[in-house]
């Protein structure tokens, strides 16, 4: 009589509970394919400043979300909840022109103090504006090559470096 297989305690892990590794990671002793981040090169404090005033906003998001659930639940009547949900359209309009705005400015590498005085109502006019002011911004006359001296083609070809240096000897006696 074949043995019958007994069920294991432990069962497959589900698509859903297993955890994919970042992008970029790979647990030790494997190779990953993707080619670095390009943050490589900034420093360390610096990405901490980063990550701390993004984390610093995103505690400021939470506390406002609070306060908002709060004020609606509270509502008891229609008036109360007109009244917040105001507030919370004004607050929705100001981020919606902050993330066009940043848009509009990263598009034409505008820098942040200047993002902040483009005008207009409108995608069109922000980018209308933002052109105006990417000339007075972007460099007038920029070289073409920023490469100075000689390039390799215009050197000689029979450079002999023994020479060269008896020569730069005669000449300094």
């Amino acid at each position: 009589m074949p043995e019958q297989e007994t069920p294991s305690t432990e069962e497959a892990p589900s698509p859903e509970s297993v955890e994919t590794p970042p992008e970029g990671t790979a647990p030790e002793g494997e190779q990953t394919t993707e080619e670095k981040p390009a943050e490589e090169g900034v420093p360390a404090d610096v990405l901490r400043k980063e990550l701390t005033s993004a984390n610093a906003e995103a505690a400021n998001y939470r506390t406002k979300l609070r306060e908002t659930e709060a004020k609606l639940s509270s509502a008891k009547t229609l008036e109360e909840f007109e009244a917040a949900t105001s507030e919370l359209r004004g607050q929705v309009e100001a981020l919606e022109r902050t993330i066009l705005l940043s848009d509009v400015a990263r598009k034409f590498e505008l820098p942040e103090a200047l993002a902040k005085r483009l005008t207009g109502t409108t995608a069109e006019e922000l980018e209308a504006d933002a052109k105006e002011l990417q000339k007075l911004v972007a460099p007038q006359g920029a070289p073409e090559s920023l490469a100075g001296g000689l390039t390799p083609e215009d050197g000689e070809d029979d450079f002999d470096p023994v020479k060269a240096a008896r020569a730069a000897r005669r000449r300094r006696y």
